[in-house]
């Protein structure tokens, strides 16, 4: 089983799809954060683009611990967030606020609601979360190779809009294995 979390509009073949909001493809509608719904150790991967940053660095620790349970021992956990490192680099390259605000604070319509960012992470938080709650390995993974060809979500985000050849990669994507 893979999961796709926090999916939003964008599908992935294979995948079991769960987020609060309201897609077609979504095959459960709930918080990523409980996942009641899946079975403990019955999943192989859990994919995460730009989600786990709607959650505080503490909710992060309850979010991951999930995750973790839900995964088969040695399942993958691949996650991407905002990279603080770049949009320190795209910032100081343009100095220009705009162009850092959609990562740093984010901004989701749900519903009647509106929620934003509660953190960011660097290439070092985020791997010390990674270890603190359960996982080894932890490692940059690829879009370009985990991804099917012309699939666009927030792990392949760039600086300037998609362009890969010359510009920043805002995204940090991490994969991770459960012990």
């Amino acid at each position: 089983m893979k999961l796709h979390l926090g999916c939003g509009k964008r599908y992935l073949e294979g995948f079991v799809h769960i987020d609060i909001a309201d897609f077609d493809h979504i095959d459960y509608k709930s918080s990523i954060d409980n996942l009641f719904m899946i079975k403990d150790n019955s999943c192989d991967l859990i994919y995460a683009s730009h989600v786990l940053e709607y959650f505080s660095l503490e909710e992060a620790d309850t979010v991951l611990n999930e995750w973790n349970k839900k995964l088969k021992k040695n399942g993958i956990l691949r996650v991407a967030v905002p990279n603080l490192e770049s949009l320190i680099l795209v910032y100081n390259k343009t100095k220009s606020p705009s162009n850092i605000l959609g990562p740093l604070y984010g901004k989701w319509d749900v519903g009647k609601d509106v929620i934003y960012h509660k953190t960011i992470y660097d290439r070092d938080s985020l791997h010390s979360k990674f270890k603190k709650n359960g996982f080894y390995n932890i490692n940059e993974w690829d879009w370009r190779k985990e991804l099917p060809k012309n699939y666009d979500d927030q792990s392949i985000a760039y600086f300037p809009h998609m362009d890969i050849e010359s510009g920043i990669h805002v995204s940090l994507n991490l994969q991770c294995y459960k012990v």
